[in-house]
């Protein structure tokens, strides 16, 4: 039997994080040049239930039941184990690679999820409906990260710009013309579920404050997603750049992610901020085709370790 192989890509929260765990909009991307891939080799000779775990980027090779209970491939194998009720998992490998950073707010677990979740279930014989995978992968997240708010699960299965806000339909985003991004790297590993809980203590302790931060930002995200509609790109980095400005108010970024959309706005980027959790992990720019080189250039020098471009195509969703 040949393997069976599937793949999920990346992700860019464009706006809104940390707020849209409070209910407020965020505006996310797919990074579809970076990617999790999982294959799946059938074992036929060897006992039902003898699941052998291959990431070479966690250094595992282990049978999934030598894997701590939560530890979280175990945890996503068990939830399409349990999805299709079946009391043993066939015999087979599972083999993970991914181009992905870990901890650096390009959406590798949720990438990691879903492309084992394809995977799985199309081994098993049943490939699920784009929507399933999605709700499996969000009941992974919540597992990895305590209290997601789904956006990132939700831009990855659907490999589509979204527009999100928790608990109501989800939108695709209308884009009225390219849109170049420079992802930089900070270089620094970060904890999106750590980053989540320090700003619900800071929360707790002075709400007041905080509601008006995610509010705030929710408005930012709304007037981004007419001004993306419109290919209008000024505006859209005037106010990516305020949205930095507000996360740096709720005490996520770091001196090196100041740094880095410092040097990209000094260099001629439209806009800059962090991306993701904060406290490490990436920022981004929002370039033209003409500065793109110019920012890169500034970016590596100012300790970048790594630089990507992306493009967001025009589109007709909406």
């Amino acid at each position: 039997m040949p393997a069976i192989s599937a793949s999920a890509p990346g992700k860019l929260i464009l706006c809104g994080e940390h707020a849209v765990v409070y209910n407020q909009p965020a505006i996310a991307i797919p990074v579809l040049s970076l990617s999790t891939t999982t294959k799946i080799f059938a074992h036929p000779t060897a006992p039902k239930g003898e699941v052998i775990i291959n990431a070479a980027s966690q250094r595992i090779k282990e049978n999934i039941h030598v894997l701590p209970e939560d530890h979280p491939i175990r945890r996503i194998v068990e939830l399409v184990q349990a999805n299709f009720g079946l009391s043993e998992m066939p015999a087979c490998e599972i083999q993970i690679t991914s181009t992905l950073p870990i901890a650096s707010g390009l959406g590798s677990s949720a990438s990691l999820s879903i492309s084992v979740i394809r995977a799985l279930s199309e081994f098993i014989g049943h490939p699920l409906p784009v929507e399933r995978v999605n709700a499996l992968a969000f009941e992974a997240e919540e597992i990895h990260h305590g209290n997601p708010s789904g956006i990132d699960n939700t831009v990855i299965a659907y490999e589509k710009p979204v527009y999100f806000e928790r608990g109501k339909p989800l939108q695709f985003i209308s884009i009225g013309t390219p849109m170049h991004i420079i992802i930089a790297s900070t270089g620094i590993s970060a904890s999106t579920a750590l980053a989540v809980a320090g700003v619900h203590d800071r929360w707790q302790k002075d709400p007041a404050r905080y509601e008006a931060l995610f509010t705030q930002i929710g408005s930012l995200s709304r007037q981004i997603r007419q001004y993306l509609t419109q290919g209008l790109t000024k505006p859209v980095g005037e106010l990516l750049t305020r949205n930095h400005s507000l996360l740096q108010e709720m005490g996520v970024s770091c001196p090196e992610l100041d740094q880095l959309v410092n040097v990209s706005l000094a260099a001629g980027a439209l806009g800059a901020k962090l991306s993701g959790g904060g406290m490490g992990g990436n920022m981004l720019a929002l370039v033209t085709e003409e500065t793109s080189p110019t920012i890169e250039k500034a970016l590596t020098s100012a300790g970048a370790k790594f630089c990507l471009k992306v493009t967001l195509p025009a589109s007709m969703e909406g």
